[in-house]
């Protein structure tokens, strides 16, 4: 099964740098890399635009997915997602700070406000929906995840207004979007995914008995609150440098999780794993789809939430929504 998600992954990979508004060749694809020609339209738009966005996506839906994932096993909450309990949101507004009010562009620079926006409302939205008697439950976390994501996306939105020719730049990323990247982008957010990544493979064992609870996770010699703050640290870089990229694209972190246990079960080292497969073939798919979908080209962002939207629905009317 794995074996096949890679193979899949690999053609889709061959379908981006090969579709777009102008289609190019496999052959001419090869060539780009083998014998490249800065003289060739095809070549530079090869290596210049597509590999950047597939590297995204990649990149991006490995850290969406995987960050998902994460918190799925860490709240044992089914609904669980950066974009739902509003992590990507807060990375969002951070950015929207940065770049409108304190006149910061370059994404080596706004990526450490996007981490500090994770941070943040990651802390805020758990200490919402863990507030009363009953504590936290998968509906109030997602409750309150919401609010702040819509509090703080209302805000970003008034920011934007105040001066639309300064976010100009930003109008694009805001939706969710792999196009108009380069390279720079590419080398700036991926060590933070890859060290995302490694942290999430080294407690994925932890996660499988913190998915039993805490106290029985204890008995069993889990450290509960290192796994718990390596989570957060790993959901932080992981959603926090990929909202910096590419804007806050919503549902990846639900969906991947979710087809992965369907496929491999609940064993979190191996939904993590697959998770790192699944999350980018979903990003690609919806980058790749968007380019035909209308004239010009429809965002990924918008396309993960018209596919992500309806498994959210099935989700919430599941009588079994509260437990994984």
């Amino acid at each position: 099964m794995a074996a096949l998600g890679i193979l899949i992954l690999v053609l889709l990979c061959l379908l981006s740098l090969s579709l777009g508004a102008r289609p190019i060749a496999p052959s001419t694809v090869l060539d780009a890399f083998l014998a490249y020609d800065g003289q060739s339209m095809e070549h530079v738009a090869v290596r210049a635009y597509r590999v950047p966005r597939t590297l995204l996506g990649l990149a991006c839906g490995a850290a969406f997915g995987v960050s998902g994932a994460i918190m799925q096993a860490v709240t044992r909450n089914a609904l669980a997602d950066p974009g739902l309990l509003g992590v990507n949101a807060g990375a969002a507004f951070f950015v929207t700070i940065a770049a409108g009010v304190l006149g910061i562009q370059a994404i080596g620079d706004t990526l450490w406000f996007a981490l500090l926006g994770a941070i943040v409302v990651t802390v805020l939205v758990y200490a919402l929906g863990s507030l009363g008697r009953a504590g936290s439950t998968p509906l109030r976390l997602l409750l309150a995840g919401v609010a702040v994501g819509s509090v703080l996306g209302g805000l970003g939105s008034a920011i934007v207004l105040l001066n639309p020719v300064g976010f100009e730049s930003m109008r694009v990323w805001s939706i969710g979007a792999l196009s108009g990247r380069d390279m720079g982008i590419v080398s700036a957010v991926t060590p933070f995914i890859l060290l995302g990544l490694a942290i999430a493979a080294f407690i994925a064992p932890a996660l499988n008995a913190m998915a039993l609870g805490s106290d029985n996770a204890q008995a069993l010699g889990t450290h509960v609150i290192r796994t718990r703050v390596m989570a957060a640290v790993a959901v932080t870089l992981l959603a926090g440098a990929g909202t910096a990229a590419v804007g806050p694209i919503g549902f990846i972190g639900l969906m991947t999780p979710h087809a992965v246990r369907a496929l491999f079960g609940p064993d979190q080292r191996l939904i993590i794993g697959g998770t790192m497969i699944v999350g980018p073939i979903l990003l690609l798919s919806a980058d790749i789809l968007g380019r035909f979908l209308i004239p010009g080209e429809l965002e990924a962002g918008v396309v993960t939430a018209f596919l992500g939207a309806p498994i959210l629905i099935l989700l919430v009317q599941r009588q079994r929504v509260n437990r994984l």
